[in-house]
């Protein structure tokens, strides 16, 4: 399931059980659709705002289990009537929904973040809902589950944070946080000049700091990736080609200089020839902590 800055999560392949499909991509025609009324279109914030407040109250009203009173559009309210019925069908908690909503919100007021456990904050709530609600599909909720899906949703949000720096400065946002930035003595103000010069080459500082993050979303992936050995079947192969999909942006990130600005790394045809042959061969790594060291998976 994809949604903004995780397009690297896939939108119920043919490798998801195909009582699952509708299932996901109802939870996907959710997320997508809140996504885009935070950042697409010319709608001003407020009107943003109300209309998110209105998914937030029809959430909600789901939760209760009682009829949705929330002022909704006809298409809004065709998107609820889907994710409702789903809700029921696989007995889904509201929770990771609302982390979603709170997230897009955010995403309307806040374009910068201040440090490590501020930018880990806002992936708890835009990123690892996700990965909580899939785990629910297939009746995976242990707690270790759970914990190995929160460090594989949040490496893979960051490894898109690293991919999209030069389309997030764009939209005026930075997912560098600006401690990050003032450890290689880069000043905030330099954001918008990067922006401006992205064709220019990108300093060693800039590339230092773009290192840095590649380097904290490889650990969370890392730090997650035991999950996707343990499931069984299908949706571990299918979580197995998305951890090497988002590791192998990272390597195109390291070949390209670190330098997302000229070098957007992407996933081509040719690479996934590479991501079935990992995903297939590479032997199950060691757990690991996600600030920590953990063995590759790469081969």
């Amino acid at each position: 399931m994809a949604v903004d800055h995780y397009e690297n999560f896939p939108v119920a392949s043919l490798l998801l059980p195909a009582r699952l499909r509708p299932a996901v991509r109802d939870l996907y025609a959710f997320a997508r659709g809140a996504d885009d009324i935070a950042d697409e279109g010319d709608a001003p914030a407020p009107a943003r705002l109300e209309r998110l407040e209105a998914w937030r109250a029809a959430v909600r009203d789901l939760g209760a289990g009682r009829p949705i009173r929330a002022p909704l559009s006809d298409g809004d309210r065709a998107i609820f009537a889907r994710l409702g019925d789903t809700a029921v069908r696989h007995r889904l908690p509201v929770q990771p929904l609302l982390d979603l909503l709170s997230a897009f919100i955010q995403d309307l007021s806040v374009t910068r973040y201040a440090d490590e456990p501020a930018l880990l904050d806002y992936c708890r709530r835009s990123a690892n809902p996700v990965g909580r609600l899939m785990l629910h599909l297939f009746g995976r909720t242990d707690p270790a589950d759970l914990a190995q899906s929160d460090a594989l949703c949040t490496g893979l949000q960051r490894v898109n944070f690293c991919q999209d720096v030069a389309l997030d400065q764009a939209k005026g946002r930075c997912y560098i946080p600006l401690d990050c930035l003032e450890r290689h003595g880069l000043d905030p103000a330099a954001l918008d000049a990067r922006c401006a010069d992205a064709a220019a080459p990108p300093s060693d500082t800039w590339r230092d700091a773009v290192r840095e993050q590649a380097a904290q979303a490889r650990r969370a992936l890392l730090a997650g990736s035991p999950l996707a050995w343990r499931l069984p079947g299908r949706i571990g192969l299918e979580l197995r080609l998305v951890v090497h999909g988002g590791l192998r942006v990272l390597e195109k990130l390291a070949a390209g200089g670190y330098d997302p600005w000229r070098n957007r790394p992407i996933l081509g045809r040719a690479d996934a020839f590479l991501l079935c042959w990992r995903a297939f061969c590479t032997p199950r790594p060691r757990a690991a902590s996600p600030h920590g060291s953990s063995e590759s998976v790469e081969r």
